[in-house]
C-alpha cells in the first residue's frame, strides 16, 4: 500500500464524533456523509508558479483548477477522502478550506458601514461543512504525529538488526540529537539571521513532545481557541487589514462562543480581500510546507516548494543528470531526488560550509526514508560535490539538465562580481549540458546582469519562458533556457589556439 492509499485510509478512519461539541453537527451518521462531501481547497503557492501548481492538482487529484485574481493563490474541489493526497502536493505552501467566495463583493462608502457588513458576516456564512474537513483536518493531523513516533522507534530497531544493547542504542539516540543541535548553533553562529528557522525547530521538537501530554490530560471538551487573518490588497478600501479582522472576529467570536487567542490558537479563520473579491476560509496548515526537507539552513535557503517549480519548468525524464552547481543547502537537488528519483542528481558548491549542509540535509532525508519504508537504505539518486562553477569536473555534453539559485548580489556575492562570474558561469554550464535537448533553469534576482550575460551566448543557449516571481519582497526571474544544437566550442579554439594535450 502506496504513503498516499495508507495516509487516505487513516484520515477516513477518523471519528468525527470526538471532541466534537463545540462544533454544531445534526446529520445521523456524520462520517458516512463525509466521505462524500464535496470542499472548495485553496491553496498559497509561490507567485509566477501558478500555472505549475494548477497542473499537479490536476495530474495528482484529477481536480480542476482555478488561478486567484490575487498572485500566488489558487482553489480546487476535492472530495474530503482526497485530502490526505493534498498535503502531498509538492507545489502549495500553505493550504485552507473555504468557507464562501464573494466574486464581487459590494463594499459600502463608509468605514462604519464596511466594518458593520464585516460584522454581521459571520452568521450568515456556511460554516458546517468547513468545519467538519477542518476537524478531520486536525484529527488526521495528530494520528499522523502519534504513528510518526512509532515508525520512527520501529524504524530504528529495525536498522539496529538485533545488534547491540538498549544502552547503547539510548546513547546513539542521544548523540544524533545532540549533534543535530550542535550543527543548527553552529549554522546561526555563522549566520545569525536564520535564528527564527533555528528557534522554529527546537519549538517544534518540544511542541511533539507536549502533544502527547496534553492528549491525555484532555477528556473534556474544551472551548476553542482561535485567531482572524486578513490579508489585503488593492487601493480602493476604506479600512485597514486590522480593522477588518477585529470587527470581523468579534462577530465570529460571538457566533460561535471560542475564545480569542493570536498565538496559541486552535482554529485560524482566514479573510482574504482583493479588491471587490472577497474568500473566508480555515487554515488547514500550521506552517507552510515548503519547510518539508531542509534541516540545515543556510543564509539563502530556496523553499522547497519554489525548487519544485524550477525542476518541473524543465520536465524531467527518466534516467536525467539534473545538476544544481550553486547548491547551497541543497534544497533543489534534495527536492528533485524526492519527486524524480528515477533521475540522477548532483548537488555541487564552492563553499565546503555549504557542501556540509547539502550533505547533512541529504543525510537527514535519507533517514527519513529510512523510517518511512522500514527497511535499511544505504542510498538515494544524489550526491554532493565541492567544485569550481566555472570549471565543473563534468564531461563536455554529460548533463541533461542544470537548475540553480544564482547569487543575487546581495546576501552572497555582489553585484560587481555577478558581471564576471555570470558569463563565465553560462558558458561553463553550456559546456556540460548536452547540445540539442539540454535545458537550464536559472533563478536571478540580478536581472540586467543576467540578460547581458545571456546575449552574448546567444549561439549557446536560447531564452524559452521567464516566470517572474517574488523571493522575500525582491523582484526576481526564472529563465529557462534550452540549449542549441551548436556544439561547445572553448575560448581558446575560437581564437585559433588549440591547447595542447
Amino acid at each position: 500500500m502506496s504513503d498516499v492509499q495508507e495516509a487516505t485510509k487513516q484520515l477516513l478512519d477518523v471519528n468525527l464524533h470526538e471532541n466534537w461539541r463545540a462544533i454544531q453537527v445534526t446529520e445521523s451518521d456524520p462520517r458516512s456523509e463525509s466521505e462524500h462531501l464535496q470542499v472548495t481547497i485553496g491553496a498559497t503557492v509561490p507567485t509566477g508558479f501558478e500555472q505549475t501548481a494548477a497542473d499537479e492538482v490536476r495530474e495528482k487529484l484529477g481536480s480542476s483548477c482555478k488561478i486567484s485574481k490575487d498572485r500566488g493563490k489558487i482553489y480546487f474541489d476535492i472530495s474530503v477522502e482526497s485530502l490526505a493526497q493534498v498535503h502531498c502536493l509538492r507545489s502549495v505552501d500553505n493550504l485552507f478550506v473555504v468557507v464562501k467566495e464573494f466574486k464581487d463583493y459590494q463594499f459600502k462608502e463608509t468605514k462604519e458601514e464596511v466594518l458593520k457588513d464585516f460584522e454581521e458576516l459571520a452568521g450568515k456564512l456556511p460554516w458546517s461543512d468547513p468545519l467538519k474537513v477542518w476537524k478531520i483536518n486536525t484529527s488526521f493531523k495528530k494520528k499522523k504525529t502519534k504513528r510518526k513516533k512509532i515508525n520512527q522507534n520501529s524504524g530504528r530497531e529495525k536498522i539496529d538488526n538485533g545488534q547491540g544493547d538498549k544502552t547503547d542504542e539510548k546513547e546513539d539516540k542521544k548523540g544524533f540529537t545532540n549533534n543535530t543541535l550542535d550543527s543548527h548553533i553552529l549554522d546561526y553562529y555563522e549566520n545569525p539571521a536564520i535564528k527564527e528557522e533555528i528557534s522554529t525547530l527546537v519549538g517544534d521538537d518540544l511542541a511533539s513532545s507536549k502533544d502527547e501530554k496534553d492528549e491525555k490530560e484532555e477528556t473534556h471538551p474544551k472551548v476553542l481557541k482561535f485567531r482572524v487573518t486578513c490579508n489585503r490588497a488593492g487601493e480602493k478600501h476604506c479600512f485597514s487589514s486590522n480593522e477588518a479582522a477585529r470587527d470581523f472576529g468579534g462577530a465570529v467570536q460571538d457566533y460561535f462562543k471560542w475564545k480569542a487567542d493570536m498565538t496559541n490558537f486552535d482554529v485560524e479563520v482566514l479573510l482574504n480581500i482583493h479588491d471587490n473579491e472577497i474568500v473566508v476560509g480555515i487554515a488547514l496548515t500550521e506552517e507552510s510546507l515548503h519547510r518539508r526537507n531542509i534541516t540545515h539552513f543556510g543564509p539563502t535557503t530556496l523553499r522547497s516548494t519554489l525548487a519544485y517549480g524550477m525542476l518541473r519548468l524543465c520536465a524531467p525524464q527518466p534516467a536525467d543528470i539534473i545538476v544544481d552547481p550553486m547548491c547551497g543547502t541543497g534544497a533543489i537537488p534534495i527536492e528533485g531526488a524526492t519527486e524524480w528519483s528515477n533521475c540522477y542528481h548532483i548537488a555541487g558548491d564552492n563553499n565546503p560550509l555549504a557542501v556540509n549542509r547539502a550533505a547533512n540535509n541529504i543525510s537527514s532525508l535519507l533517514t527519513k526514508s529510512q523510517i518511512k519504508e522500514g527497511k535499511v537504505s544505504w542510498s538515494l539518486p544524489i550526491d554532493a560535490v565541492q567544485w569550481d562553477i566555472c570549471n565543473l569536473p563534468l564531461r563536455t555534453g554529460s548533463v541533461d539538465i542544470i537548475v540553480t539559485d544564482m547569487p543575487f548580489g546581495k546576501r552572497m556575492g555582489s553585484k560587481k562580481r555577478n558581471w564576471n562570474l555570470y558569463p563565465a558561469c553560462l558558458r561553463e554550464m553550456s559546456r556540460v549540458c548536452k547540445p540539442g535537448t539540454g535545458r537550464a533553469a536559472l533563478l536571478t534576482q540580478d536581472k540586467k546582469c543576467f540578460t547581458k550575460a545571456l546575449s552574448g551566448l546567444g549561439h549557446v543557449w536560447r531564452k524559452a519562458h521567464t516566470v517572474w516571481v517574488n523571493i522575500g519582497g525582491l523582484h526576481a526571474a526564472v529563465y529557462l533556457l534550452k540549449r542549441t544544437p551548436q556544439a561547445f566550442v572553448h575560448p581558446s579554439e575560437q581564437d585559433g589556439e588549440r591547447t595542447p594535450w
